[in-house]
């Protein structure tokens, strides 16, 4: 009787099984790790309408953060500046300067033909998630600590990967992230030191004592809502 399959045939499904289980290994490997926002989103530095150097206004020139993100202290969103703000100092200093054309474009007279600057969205969240600037950065979070040394920035590049992650991670131990009071949030090269901390550390042990800002929720429906 002629065998029309060896026996080595007999292998085949098992080693599809194999092949199939290392395949879908592989698959989710690449996908928990190149897929992450520490690959996807870290280090995206989109080209803006006007070539603002936060490097030459923040680094240089000591400007404020608050001087243009007005409400971070406020409300839940930073927000960008108009037109008017930046016009407030570029109608007399670099006035003539090419690089400011599309803002002087922009403004116009400032009365009828004052127009928005699109800003490309550098930091973006899901919108399922809610962020509220005023309650972390008055708590004494920086503005370094999720945004990076943006003061050695020319174009703004997203420093860290705003992932569910990350942020529970600081939310379960936002002790490094902490200033002490009289710290400005905007001063970029200030670094936690065990002083820092352990006077962090005490302040969250006061929880019956403390704004709930200074405790820090973990549950879903602090940011998912």
């Amino acid at each position: 009787m002629t065998v029309l399959f060896p026996k080595w045939t007999n292998k085949i499904p098992a080693m599809l099984a194999l092949g199939a289980a290392a395949t879908g290994l592989c698959v989710v490997f690449v996908v928990s790790y190149w897929f992450s926002p520490k690959n996807t989103d870290v280090g995206y530095q989109p080209f803006q309408p006007i070539e603002y150097s936060h490097e030459l206004h923040v680094g240089l020139l000591g400007m404020d953060c608050r001087y243009c993100h007005r409400l971070v202290e406020e409300g839940p969103h930073a927000t960008v500046p108009d037109t008017a703000t930046c016009m407030g100092c570029h109608k007399e200093v670099k006035k003539d300067s090419v690089l400011s054309e599309p803002l002087r474009t922009a403004f116009g007279d400032g009365l009828t033909t004052d127009t928005p600057i699109e800003w490309v969205k550098v930091h973006l969240l899901p919108e399922f998630s809610y962020f509220n600037h005023a309650v972390h950065v008055r708590s004494g979070v920086g503005c370094a600590s999720c945004h990076g040394r943006v003061d050695q920035m020319a174009i703004v590049t997203q420093d860290q990967p705003l992932s569910m992650g990350w942020c529970l991670e600081c939310h379960r131990d936002p002790t490094p992230h902490l200033r002490p009071s009289g710290v400005s949030p905007t001063k970029m090269d200030w670094v936690a030191d065990e002083a820092s901390i352990a006077a962090a550390r005490q302040r969250l042990e006061w929880r019956d004592q403390t704004p709930p800002e200074l405790n820090p929720p973990t549950h879903c429906s602090a940011c998912h809502r």
